[in-house]
């Protein structure tokens, strides 16, 4: 299921989601057309999140990279991607989604609280896959804090979404709560999956997606406007 859009007009001009996703693609950009592979590999690892560069300290000494340099990377790590379709879905989702939080919000707060939920998803990837050694970059934790947040302050939203039916434009509107309880029972499902049977469910981080959910779900009431929360 493909979220094409969502119910909630916003009230004012989301412009920290839109410098998050002008940096994404800004960043990914310059990677692609301005960086050879081997430099690619280098910003991945060294500005990725490698657990075991933190779990392993002279596994990272081996490896080249700075083992006490704690922090920096589990911020960093959120304005890299992947590959192009790492790259759309995310920018996808802030531009639905991140909007209306923003609102919620303000400016100011909802950059901490979209960072913070990015760094705590990160941290929570990193505590389920202490030994792994590659890079685990992407928005993908931090939007989950995003839609954490979304479902608890617009569970009665409608979002219409693109079902791909043999390609065939069918399109379905449903509540958000519906849409986001399915995307989190999914990642929940796919995160076990990598516990129970480790090996499966490679390639993405599942346990930064349902970090990044519950740490929105938890925090968002601390980063509201006054007048926000006095209207719920």
């Amino acid at each position: 299921m493909i979220p094409i859009r969502d119910s909630i007009p916003s009230r004012t001009h989301p412009y920290v989601s839109w410098i998050l996703i002008a940096s994404c693609i800004a960043i990914f950009l310059s990677m692609q057309f301005l960086m050879t592979l081997q430099q690619q590999h280098h910003i991945l690892y060294f500005y990725g999140v490698v657990p075991i560069r933190y779990s392993d300290p002279q596994w990272a000494i081996n490896f080249g990279l700075p083992p006490a340099d704690y922090g920096f990377s589990f911020l960093s790590s959120l304005f890299l991607h992947g590959g192009w379709l790492h790259l759309i879905f995310n920018v996808w989702f802030i531009w639905i989604f991140a909007k209306n939080i923003e609102d919620s919000m303000g400016h100011g707060f909802f950059l901490l609280f979209y960072l913070l939920c990015g760094v705590i998803a990160m941290l929570i990837q990193w505590y389920f896959t202490p030994e792994l050694a590659l890079p685990i970059v992407g928005a993908s934790g931090a939007i989950a804090g995003v839609l954490g947040a979304y479902f608890f302050l617009f569970p009665h939203a409608r979002v219409v979404i693109w079902i791909p039916i043999f390609l065939l434009p069918v399109f379905v509107e449903i509540p958000a709560i519906a849409f986001l309880g399915f995307w989190m029972i999914l990642q929940l499902q796919e995160a076990m999956t990598s516990v129970l049977f480790e090996g499966e469910s490679a390639g993405v981080a599942w346990w930064a997606h349902v970090g990044g959910f519950m740490a929105g779900a938890i925090l968002h009431r601390l980063f509201l406007r006054e007048n926000t929360a006095n209207e719920e």
